[in-house]
């Protein structure tokens, strides 16, 4: 058999393979999309009536930016790792951002302790129900974006996927819902963006396997 039957063979019936998008490709167009959704449901629910004078507080500016870079660093380490060549070190990226965050949010706790005593806490179902209700769906559609990985690390993977989509929501729930006390912020926004991000990890590969299937 000559060489060139013997490729023709082998190349017969074979399917067109696509090529993954480039994971910094990728994770800006998910972040586009995931800035645009959260800023429709912050444009419906309007803006909270303090937030100029929240604003001018530099730890107000400090956290929403921590969060901001912590959903940023996510996505971005999220469709790193969702490649085979890539270190499982990208999972750790988005940990310097987050723990910066909480520490903030723990700090504004300390303060207003020492200010006025413990607060006392209330219900907040809003906070949770903005940031799963956005949260959930960006995690989806980045599950279905890193539907490659689900023999891979899908884990890791789904479990970034949600810190990234629910730090970005918290950020968006900042700018219109108003809490009394720092401890309700971090038990409300820190507990949320850890429930979507436990989902995630919990059910994201198998949700990853049947988009892949």
């Amino acid at each position: 058999m000559q060489t060139d039957e013997l490729i023709s063979r082998l190349s017969q019936g074979l399917a067109p393979v696509r090529r993954v998008t480039p994971p910094m490709r990728a994770a800006f167009g998910w972040l586009a999309l995931a800035f645009g959704v959260v800023a429709v449901g912050v444009a419906l629910s309007g803006f909270r009536h303090d937030l100029e004078q929240r604003l001018m507080l530099m730890h107000e500016q400090v956290n929403m930016a921590a969060a901001l870079a912590t959903g940023v660093a996510a996505a971005v380490a999220a469709f790193h790792l969702a490649l085979p060549d890539r270190s499982e070190r990208w999972a750790l990226l988005p940990l310097p951002f987050a723990a910066f965050w909480i520490s903030g949010l723990g700090w504004g706790c300390i303060a207003e302790f020492l200010a006025r005593g413990w607060p006392a806490l209330g219900m907040s179902l809003g906070c949770m129900s903005f940031i799963i209700g956005f949260g959930a769906p960006l995690t989806l559609g980045m599950l279905w974006m890193t539907r490659h990985a689900a023999h891979i690390r899908p884990g890791p993977v789904a479990a970034l996927a949600g810190l990234a989509a629910a730090a970005i929501a918290s950020v968006g729930l900042s700018l219109v819902h108003h809490l009394d006390a720092a401890a309700m912020v971090l038990i409300w926004h820190g507990g949320s963006v850890l429930l979507v991000m436990l989902l995630a990890r919990i059910w994201g590969a198998r949700a990853m396997r049947a988009m892949d299937s």
